[in-house]
């Protein structure tokens, strides 16, 4: 059943139905195109459109749909354009001619918008809990180790940092990433039912009724830019690539530390896989993946771009693209943070390593310049000096630490034993970030 086929001479070509059918992905908004359905039922009845008796028997209608779809009594297949065709049809096979009576001041173009708005500010909220389990999982991992340990810059060791600091880092993305999605919800959420098919309805129709019923802050403005606009998508898809690009730079450096060149982590052994033929092995596959998958998100902003770039208002076809993409990045995302926080959770942290491997870096050395200014300096002088301490501690394979105060004076008179307080690593982060570690 066809329900635009009033017009057309000819059936459709079954190659064209299966091409055009949107049905196999935007199953997933189900729920919330029965959800807006029955609030656009009510809103028919309160402005006197259809009759009580209609209303109560496409309300009963709509739940039934809904329950037998939850507990899978009603399997979403077969062969329907789309998720809008099959809630319809299945309506009108259970309650009658009433449920032809559904679709009336409503175009499918205010339909699947208002269904997609719904849909993605569900999501939305969805990543801001899965963005709290990541940040929290960080904060508890950085408390339980607040070892020591190189900080860096072009992946050289430059300063001491603790492992705790590193971490929080990323919860700083992290809350960033939750304040973008936060305004994406701010900016999409105002309703596009009652826009019609592009200039909205003959009949009165309450819009504000249908928008304040379905949690919106208003209606849209302009019906044309109501049907057409996918901004919100973009701006989401957008946040997501964010979230998973600081999700990437953080797989990257757990699987740096867990190279043996490294050996700051462990990961758990649910979340790394073996060689088929090398038995040794023990790969950080989760973090890989989800440095792989950040690619497929970006690739799903870019389309959704492309695909909108030359679009005249209002309504276009092209926009049944939408959802493919969206739902596909969706899950890449929130699967993507759910395993990068177990992976954080279950990981084993070497603080022994860490620690070494701060001993081994002159990881003080821009502490001692910092000494040699405070003694009256110029700090370019200074820079020189401490960089010829750094050759004279490679040629004799010690640490800045070891040095006697004699061979100090070698490079600089005014050093004196205060020297060695100075550039203690604990003094020297109880200097500098001692307000957000724990020492």
């Amino acid at each position: 059943m066809k329900l635009w086929g009033g017009r057309f001479r000819e059936n459709e070509s079954g190659l064209m139905e299966d091409f055009n059918s949107s049905l196999s992905f935007d199953r997933r908004i189900w729920r919330e195109d029965i959800e807006g359905s029955m609030v656009h039922a009510e809103m028919l009845a309160k402005c006197g459109i259809i009759s009580e008796e209609d209303l109560e028997k496409i309300i009963g209608g709509l739940k039934n749909i809904y329950e037998e779809i939850e507990n899978g009594q009603l399997k979403i297949e077969g062969n329907y354009e789309d998720i809008h065709t099959f809630v319809e049809i299945k309506l009108t096979e259970k309650i009658g001619e009433a449920g032809k009576k559904l679709h009336t001041a409503r175009s499918r173009n205010d339909q699947v918008a208002v269904d997609m708005k719904l849909y993605a500010r569900n999501i939305a909220y969805e990543a801001l809990k899965s963005l709290d389990k990541m940040i929290e999982a960080l904060q508890k991992k950085g408390a339980e180790n607040p070892a020591i340990m190189p900080g860096y810059t072009h992946l050289q060791r430059a300063q001491v940092v603790t492992f705790k600091y590193h971490l929080e880092a990323y919860v700083s993305m992290f809350k960033r990433d939750k304040k973008r999605i936060e305004n994406s919800i701010e900016l999409l959420n105002e309703s596009p039912l009652g826009c019609g098919a592009l200039a909205g309805s003959t009949y009165p129709i309450d819009r504000n009724y249908t928008s304040e019923k379905l949690g919106f802050c208003k209606p849209v403005d302009n019906f044309l830019d109501g049907v057409s606009d996918r901004d919100y998508l973009i701006e989401l898809l957008s946040d997501f690539s964010i979230v998973m690009m600081h999700l990437s730079r953080l797989s990257e450096e757990l699987i740096v530390w867990s190279s043996k060149e490294f050996d700051f982590i462990q990961i758990s052994d649910q979340y790394a896989t073996g060689s088929s033929i090398m038995p040794h092995k023990k790969n950080p596959d989760a973090p890989e993946l989800i440095r792989g998958k950040t690619g497929r998100v970006y690739g799903s902003l870019v389309a959704l771009l492309t695909v909108l770039k030359g679009l005249p208002l209002a309504y276009n076809k092209d926009m049944q693209e939408d959802k493919e993409k969206f739902i596909d990045a969706v899950d890449t995302v929130l699967s993507c943070l759910n395993i990068a926080a177990d992976v954080i959770l279950t990981m084993k942290v070497k603080k022994d390593n860490m620690e070494k491997a701060v001993d081994k870096g002159f990881l003080n050395a821009t502490e001692v310049a910092d000494y040699l200014v405070c003694k009256g300096m110029p700090f370019r002088d200074a820079h020189e000096v401490v960089g010829r301490i750094v050759i004279y501690c490679e040629d004799n394979n010690k640490d800045i630490l070891s040095l006697s105060l004699e061979e100090f004076k070698e490079f600089a008179d005014i050093i004196d034993g205060s020297i060695y307080d100075y550039i203690q690593y604990k003094n020297i982060l109880a200097k500098g970030i001692k307000k957000e570690i724990e020492i």
